[in-house]
């Protein structure tokens, strides 16, 4: 079965980790140089339940666009789930794949409805960019506790894999709702994902590499589906 990880409790609270303790500050958190983001509001204090008082105290520093500023997390995670996109990325993680932090943050880029981690729960949050507090994230223990959980929900499992027999991903219609999954930096997509796939999406390569990051591929991907069907009047 799925269930979700556990988020923060506030804007500079860290994520519960069921097996081990937080990891140390992300990049975004690094103080060096000249710090980025906004200082102390100047001013009349804005009224609004969005707003951290201790933002407009402090400053805010955070890895959010102008757009949240001052807002607490929970707001901005209210915020993007009122127009969220109703596609989900899935990534294999059967062997502590460095990839997920960046495919984590690229599917907040997106506002993906949430990111599903198969296999291993521990995964390396730096590459995230402290975006994980802001976007859903779900445990399944098996490649078939997903299948499962998306077929009860109606969505299509779209494999992204460069294999005989694929579609390329540069002419292939995406469903609007589905699954888009990743295998890991290597071996790729496994033969249980790829064999319960409903479609086979592969990225078109034109140089001597046999394959591109995991990360970069689902970048790729996710990009693809928003050429499809996102409204992009709606993008920052």
């Amino acid at each position: 079965m799925a269930d979700g990880l556990p988020g923060s409790a506030g804007p500079d609270a860290r994520p519960e980790h069921r097996d081990g303790p937080a990891p140390e500050a992300g990049p975004t958190e690094w103080q060096v140089g000249e710090p980025v983001g906004v200082g102390p509001w100047q001013g009349p204090r804005p009224d609004g339940p969005h707003y951290d008082p201790e933002l407009l105290a402090a400053g805010d520093t955070r890895n959010v666009v102008d757009a949240y500023r001052y807002w607490t997390r929970e707001a901005i995670v209210a915020d993007i789930d009122a127009r969220r996109h109703p596609f989900h990325v899935a990534i294999e993680n059967f062997a502590h794949d460095a990839n997920i932090g960046t495919v984590v943050r690229t599917a907040n880029a997106f506002a993906a409805a949430a990111v599903h981690i198969i296999g291993r729960r521990r995964w390396n949050r730096r590459g995230a960019m402290v975006t994980d507090r802001y976007q859903h994230l779900h445990h399944h223990d098996s490649v078939e506790d997903l299948m499962a959980w998306a077929d009860t929900e109606h969505l299509t499992v779209v494999a992204v894999d460069n294999t005989p027999g694929s579609v390329p991903i540069e002419t292939a219609r995406l469903p609007r709702e589905c699954v888009l999954l990743f295998g890991q930096e290597g071996p790729g997509v496994s033969d249980t994902a790829r064999r319960r796939a409903d479609l086979t999406v592969s990225i078109a390569q034109f140089g001597s590499t046999r394959s591109i990051n995991a990360g970069v591929a689902a970048g790729i991907a996710m990009h693809a589906w928003i050429r499809q069907h996102a409204d992009l009047d709606t993008a920052w």
